[in-house]
């Protein structure tokens, strides 16, 4: 039973391609008496001829490798296009950095660790790229104590 023409004219009339035609396998005797584009049409009004719904393109493989990524792998040299300064720009290194030493100062001076004073000549000296990280900050402060 060869249904390309039929197949060929069902397309045209619903606008879509020939490979999103499906015929309905109980009413096929019908499908192929259809010569005409009016046949066609009174099939598809009537159901036995109807059209398959549009594949997409599963995310599902793309959600696992992110996942993994988050992970760290899949990161190595050999996928690393741009040098480290593109990857991570100076000016985002240091915004990551001051948030952490100031939130970290913030939490000192509300526990009463350090005197408002004490906290402002911190905070220049943060300002001043001083401190390389919250640890970096701990120390001096303990060094300051002594």
């Amino acid at each position: 039973m060869n249904l390309n023409s039929q197949r060929r004219l069902a397309a045209q009339v619903m606008g879509i391609g020939e490979t999103r035609v499906r015929f309905n396998p109980e009413r096929l005797e019908e499908v192929q008496e259809a010569l005409t584009k009016d046949d066609i049409r009174s099939l598809v009004k009537s159901g036995a001829i109807a059209e398959k719904a549009v594949t997409g393109i599963s995310r599902g493989r793309a959600r696992v490798r992110q996942k993994q990524r988050q992970k760290g792998r899949s990161k190595g040299a050999g996928r690393r296009s741009g040098t480290a300064k593109a990857r991570t720009p100076s000016k985002r290194k240091w915004i990551n950095k001051i948030r952490a030493i100031r939130d970290e100062l913030k939490k000192m001076r509300q526990s009463n660790e350090l005197t408002a004073t004490k906290y402002r000549k911190l905070y220049r000296q943060a300002k001043g790229n001083l401190f390389s990280s919250r640890r970096h900050l701990k120390e001096q402060i303990e060094r300051m104590e002594e």
